[in-house]
């Protein structure tokens, strides 16, 4: 039987964290997966202030402890003094992907030109033969939505989102076979890659 998705999910805000007002960030992304993902798996939620070395110990957790095969964090990614957490990704890190820091600028450029002052980044962290995806994505649940989906068109997807390179990362990493639902969105892999549909709905 194969493992159990685990997926972490770290909301990053320092008025959340205090009861200032509602986390969005932990719900956002929780209904997001169960739509998108035909998979099962279990989501391990944290939310937290703007500190680096509490964002740094909460990555390494959910990786090293709670063994999440990818972690998502939202909030952070600014360019305010407050904004730390591409810092906290990085210092914890152990190989960069670059590639989803500039895709998920490309996709929020079609909506906003503030896209640029974003500063997410991908990476993973490999310990002891376990390995994570953290990705950093930004703090509204609208542009949460539209970096994991992409750029739509009368249904038609015209700028990939990032969601779709993750199942195979995850192959790669030696994480879990995921599937998507493909109204959401659609992950893509080599055929050789494939396999057949499981009977999962």
């Amino acid at each position: 039987m194969s493992e159990m998705l685990r997926i972490g999910i770290i909301s990053i805000s320092d008025r959340a964290a205090r009861g200032s007002y509602a986390d969005e960030g932990v719900p956002a992304l929780t209904e997001w997966f169960e739509s998108a993902l035909a998979t099962t798996f279990e989501v391990e939620p944290r939310l937290i202030p703007d500190e680096q070395t509490l964002i740094e110990a909460t990555l390494i957790d959910l990786c090293d402890g709670r063994r999440c095969h990818l972690i998502v964090t939202t909030g952070g990614t600014g360019p305010t003094r407050r904004d730390v957490t591409p810092e906290a990704t990085l210092a914890v890190a152990t190989r960069i992907l670059p590639g989803f820091g500039e895709q998920m600028r490309q996709i929020s450029l079609h909506y906003v030109p503030t896209a640029i002052l974003s500063r997410q980044v991908g990476a993973l962290r490999e310990i002891d033969g376990h390995a994570a995806l953290i990705i950093n994505l930004p703090g509204q649940p609208k542009s949460i939505r539209e970096t994991l989906e992409g750029v739509k068109a009368q249904g038609t997807v015209i700028v990939p989102g990032i969601f779709a390179a993750v199942p195979y990362c995850l192959d790669l990493i030696g994480g879990p076979y995921i599937e998507t639902r493909e109204n959401v969105v659609k992950a893509f892999r080599p055929k050789s890659a494939q396999r057949p549909p499981s009977s999962q709905t």
